[in-house]
Formats: C-alpha cells, sequence, structure tokens
C-alpha cells in the first residue's frame, strides 16, 4: 500500500465506519497469520483457517481500496 493510501486512511477513518472497521480487521488478520508464520508444521485444520483467514484479508483489502478510491476520486487524484 502507498503512502499516499496510508494517509488517505488515516484521514478518513475517524469519520467513516466502514474504512475503520475494515482496517482493523486487517491488522487482526496480519496478527492471527504471524501466529501461524512461527510454527513449523500446520494441521490441516490449521492450514484451513489460514487459507480462511488469508480470504477474509483479502476481500477486506478489496474493498478498502475501493473506499479509497472513492476518496482519491473526490481529491482528485
Amino acid at each position: 500500500m502507498e503512502q499516499y493510501e496510508k494517509d488517505l486512511i488515516v484521514r478518513y477513518s475517524e469519520e467513516d465506519e466502514e474504512l475503520k472497521k475494515l482496517l482493523e480487521n486487517h491488522q487482526m488478520y496480519e496478527k492471527q497469520l504471524e501466529r501461524f508464520e512461527n510454527k513449523h508444521f500446520l494441521t490441516p485444520s490449521e492450514e484451513r483457517e489460514v487459507r480462511e483467514i488469508k480470504k477474509k484479508k483479502l476481500a477486506g483489502k478489496t474493498r478498502m481500496h475501493a473506499i479509497l478510491d472513492n476518496y482519491k476520486a473526490k481529491e482528485g487524484k
């Protein structure tokens, strides 16, 4: 994510509840994935959980980018 996009998130997350929630979820998913990355072996159940977390993270990131695109358009960038 570009610095400009990070600045937009900081600027608009205070007034945009959806953007704020998406950011919180993204950070939570990052922490969950870090927990699995430190393991040398994942059980099949853990592998499924990692895949689900990654899907949720990607869906959230896609939505965040759509919201940011709207803000960029409003700012003329």
